[in-house]
C-alpha cells in the first residue's frame, strides 16, 4: 500500500464535480509548488436550514414512502456508499469531502414536529437513515436522531432504522417504548466477519462483533431487528452469506436482506482507486464480476435490477442468500408496524 494512503478514510481522492465548471487537479506541465492534500484533512461541519425534512421516494423496489436524513455526507467513510454522489449537489466531492464534510440538519425534529401536526398527514412508516447513517459518530453530540426518536414516540408515528453503528444503543429507553405500540422496525447493517476487510472497506464503522451484540440486545429489548447484508462484493465478501446468515439468527434477527454492490456516478472511480490499491492481486477479478452483474458495467440504474443484479453470478448470490434464508429463518416473523397509534394533538412540546 502507498505511503500517502490516508488511514482512517475510505476514499484516496476527491472526484471532480459534475457541477462545477472548474476543478483543482494534480496535473500540470509545469509541475506543482507544494503537493496536494499531503495529509488525510479533518472533518468539518456545516450547517443547513431545510424548509421540510421529509423525503418522498418514487423509487418502486425501495420498500419506504418517506425518509429522513439528518446528516448528508457520512464520516463513517464507507468506500461503495451509494449516497457519495448526492454530496455533489451540495458543492462537495463524492471523495473524501463526502466524509470529512458532513452538512447537519439541526432543527430536523422541530421540522418533524411540524408535519406532524399538519392536518394533512397520514400516519405512515418513515425510515430514517434512507441515505447516509443517522447514528453516525457526530450524532453521539448532537442527539439529533435522539430527538427525532422521541418526536416518533410523542405521536405514535411508524419508524424504520438502519445503521451501522453501536450508538443506537444509547437510545434503547426511546426504541423500547415504540416496539411496545409495534412502531419501530431496525436493521443493522453488516458487510463482513472480516476485521482487516472491515477496516478497508468502512474505516470508521463498528466491527461485526459489536454489531452482532446490538442485533442481540436490541432484540432481548423487544425491539424488532433485523440484518442487511449489504453490499456483496464478488471476491471479496460473497462467500459469507451462509455465516452472516446463521450470526444473525443466532443472536436474535427476526429478518434478513442484501443488495449487490453498483458504482454509479462518481463511486466508480473512487471505489476502483480504492480497490487498485488494496487489493491489487484481485482487483481485475473483482472489477470485472460486478460488470458481469451490471450487464457488463459497474453501474445500474434500473429497477428491478439495481440491488440485485443479473446473470449467472448474481443467480448464484441470489441462490445462496435464499436457502441461507430458509435454513435460519423459516419460523421467524416480523411484526407488522401499527398505524392506528397516530396522535396529531400530542400532549407536552417536546421543544
Amino acid at each position: 500500500m502507498e505511503d500517502s494512503y490516508f488511514k482512517g478514510r475510505g476514499a484516496q481522492i476527491n472526484t471532480a464535480n459534475p457541477y462545477h465548471k472548474t476543478e483543482i487537479v494534480t496535473e500540470h506541465w509545469e509541475g506543482l509548488d507544494e503537493e496536494l492534500m499531503p495529509e488525510a484533512p479533518k472533518t468539518q461541519i456545516f450547517y443547513e436550514k431545510p424548509k421540510n425534512i421529509l423525503s418522498k421516494n418514487q423509487s418502486p423496489d425501495i420498500p419506504f414512502t418517506y425518509s429522513i436524513n439528518p446528516y448528508q455526507g457520512c464520516e463513517h467513510g464507507c468506500i461503495y456508499c451509494y449516497a457519495r454522489n448526492a454530496h455533489q449537489y451540495w458543492g462537495f466531492s463524492a471523495g473524501l469531502d463526502f466524509e470529512t464534510k458532513i452538512v447537519v440538519k439541526r432543527e430536523a425534529p422541530q421540522l418533524l414536529e411540524k408535519q406532524f401536526l399538519s392536518p394533512h398527514w397520514q400516519a405512515a412508516p418513515i425510515m430514517l437513515s434512507g441515505n447516509t447513517d443517522c447514528y453516525q459518530p457526530i450524532e453521539k453530540d448532537l442527539k439529533i436522531t435522539r430527538n427525532l426518536l422521541k418526536v416518533f414516540a410523542k405521536y405514535g408515528n411508524p419508524v424504520s432504522i438502519i445503521s451501522k453503528n453501536a450508538l443506537i444503543l444509547r437510545d434503547l429507553d426511546i426504541l423500547q417504548d415504540l416496539a411496545k405500540e409495534n412502531l419501530v422496525h431496525v436493521h443493522i447493517s453488516i458487510t463482513t466477519t472480516d476485521e482487516e476487510l472491515r477496516r478497508q472497506l468502512e474505516p470508521r464503522t463498528a466491527s461485526a462483533k459489536k454489531r452482532l451484540e446490538v442485533v442481540k440486545k436490541l432484540s432481548q429489548a423487544g425491539v424488532p431487528t433485523g440484518v442487511m447484508i449489504a453490499p456483496i462484493i464478488p471476491a471479496l465478501n460473497n462467500y459469507e452469506i451462509p455465516t452472516l446468515a446463521k450470526l444473525a439468527a443466532d443472536h436474535g434477527a427476526l429478518n434478513i436482506g442484501y443488495t449487490i454492490v453498483r458504482l454509479n456516478g462518481a463511486i466508480g472511480d473512487i471505489f476502483k482507486d480504492w480497490l487498485f490499491k488494496n487489493f491489487p492481486d484481485r482487483a481485475e477479478k473483482v472489477w470485472n464480476q460486478i460488470c458481469e452483474m451490471h450487464n457488463g458495467q459497474v453501474n445500474e440504474s434500473r429497477y428491478g435490477f439495481r440491488h440485485s443484479g443479473e446473470g449467472k453470478f448474481a443467480q448464484s448470490i441470489a441462490q445462496l442468500f435464499r436457502v441461507s434464508k430458509k435454513k435460519y429463518f423459516a419460523d421467524k416473523i416480523v411484526p407488522p408496524y401499527a398505524l392506528d397509534k397516530f396522535r396529531r394533538n400530542a400532549n407536552l412540546n417536546l421543544f
